[in-house]
């Protein structure tokens, strides 16, 4: 009503300047109010529609269907990957049994053996066309020409050995020989390992590496174009440690490409093109959502620099870190960052369904890590319901604390790795490597796997023996009975706390305060108490409107106050 009639209009400018000043705090007021809404609030206040929760919803809805088609068709990939690579297995390696061993798929210990196996691949390679049951055939250049097989001999420049008399004479430098087969006669194969066993007490290794093609046809079943893969093969007689005991696995490497000619009838084609499309609308859908999440930063950022500058101005005071952290809101930067790997994957998937990439673990990894983030901020929304914030609350609270209890725990733990490592690798399996340590430790930790860790150390060694059961029974002792119990603890205590305030109401900080109207901030040092108490009177716990009548009637702020 005072504003209304122009009352205030008729005071000096000298007394204006307090009603400015309540003026300015009520619309910063309003403006925090409102930005802490959360979206069923703002449009009941306002009316506005909550267009982000709506892109939002939409986002996750679309980039779970494009993770799905995508994953469904990587299944395809890799299951065809992995069965190619079991039917080559079983063409090259003569006895395989379909199983591997832990770095060798086939183990020989003859100079005929590994001549006869050497012998084995040469043939097999020879008959592939009317060997092999898939669409697979042999590599060839621009040219047209067969890309050849090459056999590389590794080993020793020269060397003599006489175990009985304990005397050797070796030339530590390698030596590498080569042979390109074209021909695969059996005279010219005699020709390549003729002069094996003459040196086959300095051999190190023998490779063999060829080239090969093949067309996935099963992606027609999905509706989409099969795909040309070429694998490059390369089987290893690996024999460095000149134990007897020649180790033989085969490694393929694939890359796969567009096919040069190729002509489907069907569905396929015009299926590629809806899926392009689909993509393309969820980068749309993700660049609205990585502005809309941009534009939410920067309002909150000049409503911090609003917020700070009241205090400074009227009390003297900065913004306490709770309170900045109020304004900086980690989520969506969550949102932001999820954004930009789901661009980043859908670009990647689309070059994929071009034909003019082939990176599917690349974009697996963006889509995955993207959808993640994705689900994993629909928690802010469920944070809006009290029964729900709990987990929010618990892990935002005790995420501190077990950080800093982590990084004491894992000096320990880290100790214990490469203890067991170095003292325990030679004689057990999951002790053999550092991650394979780290992972076998971590399942003790968790009560996985204990007593197959102890039965199956080799107890050859007495005192390795000895060592290893208190290695074991001191570290499961000091970290499931303790370390666990205080990590534990620490989150327990967490909750319990969140449950107490929740019950009991949290402690206000001074941002909260204002909101609620709360004005009774503490006050720094001021020069005078009439500036003190005027400081107090302009935030006092009266309603606005009744400060303002007593103040146009002419009283002075002190004496209402």
């Amino acid at each position: 009503w005072v504003l209304k009639h122009g009352v205030i209009g008729s005071l000096s400018r000298q007394d204006s300047v307090p009603t400015q000043d309540i003026i300015k705090e009520e619309n910063l007021r309003d403006d925090l109010k409102y930005y802490f809404m959360n979206p069923c609030e703002k449009y009941r206040a306002r009316r506005n529609i909550p267009w982000k929760l709506g892109v939002q919803i939409l986002k996750i809805v679309m980039i779970t269907t494009q993770l799905i088609l995508f994953g469904l068709n990587n299944q395809l990939v890799v299951s065809y990957k992995e069965e190619n690579t079991m039917a080559l297995k079983n063409l090259f390696l003569k006895d395989y049994r379909g199983v591997d061993e832990d770095d060798y798929s086939v183990a020989v210990y003859t100079q005929h053996d590994v001549y006869d196996r050497l012998f084995y691949v040469l043939e097999q390679y020879s008959q592939l066309g009317r060997l092999s049951v898939g669409p697979i055939s042999y590599a060839e250049d621009e040219d047209g020409k067969l890309l050849p097989l090459v056999v590389c001999k590794e080993c020793y420049k020269k060397g003599s050995l006489e175990p009985s008399d304990g005397v050797y004479n070796i030339d530590a430098q390698l030596e590498t020989i080569q042979h390109f087969i074209f021909d695969f006669s059996v005279g010219h194969q005699n020709d390549v390992f003729k002069p094996l066993p003459a040196f086959v007490s300095r051999l190190v290794d023998i490779t063999i590496t060829f080239q090969l093609k093949g067309i996935n046809l099963q992606t027609v079943r999905s509706r989409e174009l099969p795909d040309c893969y070429s694998f490059s093969v390369t089987i290893t007689f690996d024999n460095q440690c000149h134990s007897g005991m020649v180790k033989i696995w085969l490694n393929i490497g694939t890359e796969r490409s567009a096919c040069t000619d190729w002509k489907i009838s069907g569905t396929a084609q015009k299926n590629t093109h809806y899926l392009l499309v689909f993509d393309g609308f969820v980068i749309l859908i993700c660049l609205t959502s990585a502005v809309l999440c941009t534009r939410s930063i920067i309002l909150a950022v000049r409503l911090l620099q609003r917020f700070s500058r009241f205090l400074h101005e009227n009390y003297n005071r900065k913004v306490c870190e709770d309170d900045q952290r109020e304004f900086l809101n980690g989520w969506y930067v969550l949102v932001i960052v999820s954004d930009l790997l789901a661009i980043i994957g859908s670009i990647l998937k689309m070059e994929i369904q071009a034909k003019s990439l082939t990176s599917y673990d690349v974009c697996s990894i963006f889509l995955g890590t993207s959808t993640l983030m994705v689900w994993v901020s629909v928690i802010r929304y469920l944070g809006y319901f009290q029964k729900y914030n709990v987990l929010i609350l618990t892990m935002k609270a005790a995420f501190p604390k077990v950080l800093r209890f982590c990084c004491c725990a894992g000096m320990i733990y880290l100790g214990y790795t490469f203890c067991g490592w170095i003292v325990l690798g030679p004689y057990h399996e999951k002790f053999e490597g550092l991650s394979r340590v780290a992972e076998c430790l971590f399942s003790l930790l968790n009560g996985d796997d204990m007593f197959t860790t102890f039965a199956q150390l080799k107890d050859k060694n007495t005192v390795v023996w000895l060592f290893s059961r208190a290695y074991l029974f001191t570290f499961i002792s000091l970290f499931i009975y303790m370390v666990l119990s205080l990590f534990i603890a620490l989150i327990t205590d967490a909750y319990e706390t969140i449950k107490n305030y929740q019950e009991n109401g949290f402690p206000l900080t001074d941002l909260q305060k204002f909101l609620r109207e709360q004005k009774d901030f503490p006050v720094v040092e001021e020069n005078s108490q009439t500036d003190v108490h005027i400081r107090r009177s302009v935030l006092c716990c009266c309603p606005r409107y009744k400060f303002m009548v007593q103040f146009v009637c002419g009283s002075s702020m002190t004496s209402y106050h």
